[in-house]
């Protein structure tokens, strides 16, 4: 017996892969990994910016100083922009490798909420029909295609509902774009002004005169 329920969660999994399609995997990491950086790296952050302004401010006041009439104020300088800078690259690179790690575990984590999680569905109701076809509505080798790869003679298999679903999804957003798409302007004709010709009879009369002359 078909069931219903399988074809909605089948249509809702297609639909949030193509959501994720549409909106972009790139721009989903960089929301997440933001909100992330907020949430658990906020006071990581905040060390950085601290740190970073504390060199900036250290290497101005040291381009104040002359190394030859003000050595000892020089030195003690360089060496606390130089050991500002160690501690701002330590914090850099913790900072970027708890991004790192959470950029790939979030990338793990949509592949299997959608492309994975799509696999799984497919094989685990391989063998059950989402929708019954009326009796020699379809010939013989499409109804093979529809119950693909395994589901009973006579209905459609999941795979093929899925197959379905995404194509009237994809065809949605084209007329969707096509529609918000702005028309193309046919470029308006421009006149070009053409010199005016003498009559026949003047250039006659012209040429009379100049013999007569």
């Amino acid at each position: 017996m078909a069931d219903p329920n399988l074809a909605v969660l089948i249509f809702l999994l297609v639909l949030l892969t193509q959501v994720v399609a549409w909106i972009g995997k790139s721009v989903l990491q960089d929301v997440a990994s933001a909100a992330y950086t907020r949430a658990f790296l906020g006071n990581v952050a905040k060390e950085q910016r601290k740190l970073r302004k504390q060199v900036l401010d250290d290497k101005a006041e040291l381009g104040r100083t002359s190394s030859q009439d003000e050595f000892a104020k020089w030195a003690k300088l360089r060496r606390k922009v130089d050991k500002g800078l160690a501690d701002l690259e330590k914090s850099n690179a913790k900072l970027a490798a708890a991004r790192s790690t959470f950029t790939s575990r979030f990338s793990t984590l949509i592949w299997l909420s959608t492309t994975g999680a799509q696999f799984a569905l497919m094989w685990w109701y391989r063998a059950q029909p989402v929708f019954w076809l009326p009796e020699g509505w379809v010939p013989g080798p499409v109804g093979w295609l529809l119950r693909f790869p395994s589901a009973p003679r006579g209905s459609i298999s999941a795979g093929a509902w899925s197959t379905v679903c995404k194509r009237v999804l994809v065809t949605g957003e084209e007329l969707v774009k096509g529609y918000l798409a702005p028309a193309a302007v046919a470029p308006e004709p421009v006149a070009v002004p053409v010199a005016s010709q003498p009559p026949p009879s003047a250039k006659i009369e012209e040429i009379e005169h100049e013999k007569l002359d």
